[in-house]
């Protein structure tokens, strides 16, 4: 009898001993709602901050620590270049063996109240179809715009006119949290403060998830949004020293800004507004030495040329964005972003001593002409995204998302041609003027599932309609009259249907991505030209392909290498002519 009920002690403790518990959640980037993989969650005890073990998340930023005795518990949730954020008050007993913290969200480096930074945040981090860059990182351009800090970025280059080229293309896409734009993309990056910026995106070989326009890739702006509860503001200023040299300019270039952020964020709320204003004006002088040699008629002629060449750029914008997450399930979000640029070039150029001399290469002047040629180009970009956005997460962690979008864009602005007396200017020898109104409207519906059916990684489909109607008229004037043969309306209608499926999967150092996007489009363009000709219209319709690959080698924890393969495709409206 005694040995029966030690044998039955024995079992009642061993069975006390075997009983475990686990803890589950999922980790994301509290700015972009993506699962970070490879996060690391670790368990410490609550009394005295021992720690008991820690797992790193899978692809979809999932995690589980099992066999977990019970008792009261804290998770610290780290991931490189993010706050740690901690969830405390875990208590486990026999009745309850499972703790389910939810999403938590993980934010790129604020210190903010209850965030323990651990480490310096990383320039950039690479994933597998992008590389993540932090404006904070480049000094030289806080107070600046969008293209003062992408100009720092490998393989970006941005030329003395502004536009920008990705690995030698000027055919790039931009992406404003997000969401894609069809307008011009130098002029709504030049609206963009770089201290709104919350991070850089470059995506060089987009999967099929992503349209296939541009063949330089494509430029995700992340803008800043509180990620922890209360309220976040922040305020810059930016003035310029007057200039080193003013080159005779009519007037003193002015450089001055200021922009704001405002943020209140609560466990169900997170409301973020912001607005910008920056002047950024650009003096200078252009000297030439301009000449023409005419084989056939044994002429050369020449253009010497002083003068100065200077730029007003001013712009200013607003932002609003207001999200809702009832549940741990459901989120929605509402934003509106809209701005207006305007740049006025001055060339006033004095053609001192313009003549002709024959033969070439002599002295004798056939004649000599002098006069002051006065050029101001008009360039103005307005600009207005708004959109609406909706994700569940499923029990079984699938994803359902879907989003509207609506975009307009003007770009235009007149400019003014005259050649005028060099020593008496109200003599007027001829007058150009010619002026373009150039309205886009664009609509997109997108909807997104993404799901794990199988151990090869992560399936991702999607559907998404989109519509682009683009204006233009274009008016040339020659001394105060109409020049029908450079005059014209032109008008393209652009209609899109595409379906995607993508894989992307792990398997120990190798990670891969792979997928393929089918578009159908129906393009009609039409031409009026202001002469007697009858109008044109163009139509195309196709049906093609677009697939992509990306495969990455970890060769240690600090390098890896990477090839990809993406088909883009360069797709004009009439901007581009």
């Amino acid at each position: 009898m005694k040995l029966l009920i030690k044998a039955w002690c024995v079992y009642f403790i061993l069975l006390a001993q075997s009983i475990t518990a686990q803890i589950t959640g999922t980790i994301v980037d509290a700015n972009t709602n993506e699962p970070l993989e490879y996060a690391t969650a670790a368990l410490f005890t609550q009394k005295d901050s021992i720690l008991i073990t820690g797992v790193i998340t899978s692809q979809e930023g999932f995690f589980e620590i099992k066999e977990v005795k019970p008792g009261p518990y804290y998770v610290a949730l780290s991931f490189m270049g993010y706050a740690t954020r901690k969830v405390e008050h875990i208590t486990l007993t026999k009745n309850s063996l499972s703790h389910e913290i939810g999403t938590i969200g993980l934010i790129l480096g604020n210190q903010l109240n209850e965030v323990v930074i651990q480490g310096e945040r990383a320039t950039v981090i690479h994933k597998i179809d992008r590389q993540v860059f932090d404006p904070k990182k480049f000094q030289n351009s806080q107070g600046g715009n969008a293209i003062t800090m992408i100009k720092n970025i490998p393989s970006v280059a941005v030329d003395g006119l502004g536009e920008i080229s990705i690995r030698g293309s000027k055919g790039f896409a931009v992406l404003i949290n997000g969401k894609p734009t069809q307008g011009d993309a130098t002029a709504i990056l030049a609206q963009l403060p770089a201290n709104a910026l919350e991070s850089v995106e470059l995506i060089t070989a987009p999967s099929a998830k992503y349209d296939p326009e541009g063949k330089g890739g494509i430029i995700n702006i992340i803008t800043k949004k509180g990620a922890m509860n209360g309220v976040f503001t922040q305020m810059n200023l930016r003035g310029g020293f007057p200039s080193i040299q003013d080159y005779d300019s009519q007037e003193a270039a002015q450089r001055y800004g200021i922009d704001a952020t405002l943020n209140k964020r609560t466990d169900h709320w997170n409301i973020s507004a912001g607005a910008s204003y920056q002047r950024n004006d650009k003096t200078g002088r252009r000297e030439g030495a301009v000449f023409i040699i005419n084989q056939v008629e044994n002429k050369q002629t020449f253009l010497p040329s002083d003068g100065e060449r200077s730029f007003g750029d001013i712009s200013y914008n607003g932002r609003f964005n207001v999200d809702f997450t009832p549940n741990t399930s459901d989120s929605y979000s509402v934003g509106f972003y809209a701005g207006k640029h305007t740049v006025d070039r001055l060339a006033d150029i004095e053609y001192y001593d313009n003549n002709a001399v024959t033969p070439i290469g002599s002295e004798d002047r056939i004649y000599t002409f002098q006069y002051f040629n006065h050029n101001l180009r008009t360039r103005q970009g307005d600009f207005a995204l708004g959109s609406f956005d909706y994700s569940h997460v499923f029990s079984n962690k699938s994803k359902f998302s879907a989003s509207l979008l609506y975009e307009y864009t003007f770009l235009g602005g007149p400019t003014v041609n005259e050649n005028l007396g060099s020593i008496d200017r109200s003599v007027l020898y001829q007058q150009e003027y010619n002026t373009n109104d150039n309205p886009l409207k664009g609509y997109r519906a997108t909807i997104d599932y993404q799901w794990k059916p199988f151990s090869l990684g992560v399936l991702e489909t999607g559907y998404q309609y989109r519509y682009l109607d683009h204006t233009g008229e274009f008016v040339y004037e020659r001394d105060g009259v109409l020049v029908p043969e450079f005059s014209s309306a032109i008008s393209l209608q652009r209609t899109l249907h595409s379906g995607y499926a993508q894989l992307t999967g792990t398997k120990g150092k190798w990670d891969y991505a792979g997928g393929t996007r089918l578009e159908a489009m129906n393009r009609k363009y039409s031409e009026d030209l202001k002469t007697a000709a009858p109008k044109e219209t163009y139509t195309l319709d196709f049906v093609k392909l677009f697939p992509s690959a990306s495969i990455q080698y970890a060769l240690s924890e600090d390098s890896n290498v990477k090839t990809a393969y993406s088909k883009r495709v360069e797709r004009t409206t009439t901007l581009k002519k």
